[in-house]
């Protein structure tokens, strides 16, 4: 099917949309507990049967048991900590080891090419995970422009080294419980964005 045949441009904006929506809700959840408000439409998720769907079935299950003051402990515990938390969720710290290195300076680089700014008040280096998942999630959604290659190069570069890695890593943080199945569902979704780039080339 080509690109003028009927339909095949709306199921494409209709994949990108999907997709980005899946960025987002990750990266939301990385960048902040969530409220009392998304635990509950989370609690109400109807997935389905599908590998994806029974995480988001675990994740639905865990909302359901859970309160926003413990998920926001959980998170508390995980990302920001006393000091540090369990997790630092940084290209940087994934792929030297050490915070604010090559790695960021790539990433402010690439965003700066894609005429991203900093928004005023965020302080979070720019190789935080959230950040790159909203940075693709609006490159899904065309905030960005940016086409399939773009898309594709921009993951390659800063997500496909290490996200799966965070990610499990997440999975067995000795604070998660809430965040098991957030885990899980990042892991399968990072590895099917990687398949369908590969396949797409």
């Amino acid at each position: 099917m080509n690109d003028s045949q009927p339909g095949h441009g709306s199921a494409i904006e209709t994949i990108d949309r999907t997709r980005g929506e899946q960025y987002r809700f990750l990266s939301t959840l990385l960048s902040q507990a969530p409220t009392q408000q998304m635990l509950d439409a989370i609690a109400a998720l109807s997935p389905d049967d599908t590998a994806y769907g029974k995480a988001v079935a675990s994740l639905s299950q865990a909302a359901r048991g859970a309160d926003h003051a413990s998920v926001e402990r959980e998170f508390f515990e995980l990302f920001v900590g006393v000091g540090r938390g369990e997790l630092l969720p940084y290209a940087s710290f994934y792929q030297t080891g050490f915070l604010n290195e090559r790695p960021l300076a790539e990433v402010r680089a690439d965003l700066s090419r894609l005429g991203v700014a900093r928004i005023e008040g965020r302080y979070e280096p720019e190789d935080h995970l959230a950040l790159l998942l909203e940075v693709m999630a609006d490159m899904a959604h065309g905030h960005i422009p940016a086409d399939h290659d773009r898309q594709v190069a921009f993951f390659n570069r800063h997500l496909a080294p290490w996200a799966a890695q965070f990610f499990d890593d997440l999975a067995v943080a000795p604070s998660a419980r809430f965040y098991r199945p957030v885990a899980q569902i990042g892991r399968l979704f990072v590895d099917i964005e990687a398949r369908g780039f590969t396949l797409a080339a």
